[in-house]
């Protein structure tokens, strides 16, 4: 975890870590696009918050 940011995920295995879910399977979500994410030099990263809003309205659209 990045302590200068705690809201930042950095490396596809931190997210997969917050989501719990496989490596592989954050890559897959990171590449179809439909995880909120974005580049950081060659790192995959996220925003707990945006992760977070993101499973919130996954939730709901399903329910």
């Amino acid at each position: 975890m990045n302590d200068n940011n705690p809201d930042l995920l950095m490396g596809a295995d931190a997210i997969a870590r917050f989501l719990g879910i496989t490596r592989r399977q954050t890559y897959r979500l990171v590449y179809d696009g439909l995880l909120p994410s974005f580049k950081l030099g060659g790192t995959v990263a996220a925003r707990r918050s945006s992760l977070t809003a993101w499973l919130a309205e996954a939730e709901t659209a399903a329910a």
